[in-house]
């Protein structure tokens, strides 16, 4: 699991004058995923590792080779949208059978 603290959309209070944002922001799976790439990676990883990361992460994902658990909800696309509030729990779960990753016995 990674807790991914997510960042407040201050362009979107702004414009709508809602603070509703401020307690609740609206993020795409994407977005998520390479937080938690950098999340996981840390800020002293290299630039290019962490973009390497995200890339694969991210052309994983939208190759159907796992899914994400977010604060409960399992997401399958990367253009679906999350609301969270402060942080998100991210759990991963491989859609290949143990056997197929090894290398078929």
């Amino acid at each position: 699991m990674i807790r991914v603290p997510v960042p407040i959309d201050v362009g979107t209070i702004a414009e709508t004058a809602s603070c509703v944002f401020a307690l609740a922001t609206p993020i795409c799976v994407e977005r998520l995923l390479a937080l938690a790439v950098l999340e996981a990676l840390g800020g002293r990883a290299p630039q290019d590792k962490r973009e390497r990361g995200i890339r694969t992460t991210l052309s994983g994902f939208a190759a159907g080779k796992f899914l994400v658990d977010v604060d409960g909800r399992i997401y399958d696309r990367p253009e679906a949208v999350v609301v969270c509030s402060g942080y998100a729990n991210l759990r991963f779960f491989s859609t290949e059978a143990y056997r197929e990753r090894a290398g078929a016995i």
